[in-house]
């Protein structure tokens, strides 16, 4: 069985973070493992706590998996800060998993940045080399580039710049357009638009989360970079579609809407 290691924050509302990434893994029939960079106190309706995971315990952690059950690839979300971003890009260096994810999750859903100037500058010089694919969206992309991100154009030519100054492939979330739902693959040189539809369902908590890890399970069974994004893309939105509705605020997707109760019901 293939292995998937998600490193990042625990959402005890389960929709998204640790929870969602295992949920996403398992749904793909493979192995999850999870190593917990900060417990949330979170829910539908927002974040109301962050309590960072010790640096030197996340490290133990990273040591426990890959010493024991390497994973095939690994999905990286959520990095409160710059002692626990050392102790993955420890891990990175040290273990050299076949495949890396990185979330780029730098902003709140407000657009509120989530890290500090230190850690952001940290993150953009020691974390994002480190990675074989990005997934920002549109708001994280033009942070990180300094750039106003607007046309199908410019989207192509931030994904390029994106892509030479980080070294990695860039799976750039269309997900803010309003008048699509189109995302952009940037692999090698090439752009790749891969086409979607905004599904009438505002229950998109955890979106990130889950194609970030979706594209982690493709890359893990061997499918290329274009295979896993479009196998993820397809994923992502039947979960969406399948039009769950939990919670008072932004609830969760059904990252099991594949799998059906002896009833018929998901």
């Amino acid at each position: 069985m293939k292995v998937v290691l998600t490193i990042a924050g625990s959402d005890p509302s389960g929709g998204a973070g640790i929870q969602a990434d295992i949920k996403t893994i398992t749904a793909h029939a493979l192995y999850a493992e999870s190593a917990i960079t900060a417990l949330t106190a979170q829910n539908t309706q927002g974040v109301t706590g962050i309590l960072p995971t010790p640096p030197e315990f996340l490290e133990q952690q990273l040591s426990s998996v890959f010493t024991d059950i390497p994973p095939n690839a690994v999905k990286i979300g959520m990095l409160p800060d710059i002692g626990q971003m050392e102790a993955v890009r420890a891990a990175l260096q040290k273990f050299r998993p076949p495949h890396v994810v990185l979330d780029t999750i730098i902003l709140s859903t407000s657009g509120t940045p989530l890290m500090s100037p230190k850690a952001l500058s940290y993150f953009q010089s020691r974390i994002l080399p480190l990675a074989d694919i990005y997934t920002p969206n549109l708001p994280e992309a033009e942070l990180l580039l300094q750039l106003s991100i607007k046309t199908k154009e410019e989207r192509v030519a931030a994904a390029r710049q994106f892509a030479l100054q980080y070294k990695g492939a860039v799976y750039l979330k269309g997900g803010h357009d309003t008048a699509s739902a189109d995302d952009l693959l940037f692999s090698q040189g090439v752009p790749l638009w891969i086409p979607g539809k905004h599904i009438p369902n505002p229950n998109t908590h955890g979106t990130g989360c889950t194609l970030s890890s979706a594209i982690a399970c493709g890359l893990a069974c061997g499918f290329g970079m274009e295979e896993s994004a479009r196998r993820a893309k397809t994923y992502i939105a039947g979960a969406i579609a399948d039009g769950m509705d939990l919670g008072k605020g932004n609830g969760p997707l059904n990252h099991m809407y594949q799998i059906k109760g002896k009833d018929g019901k998901g």
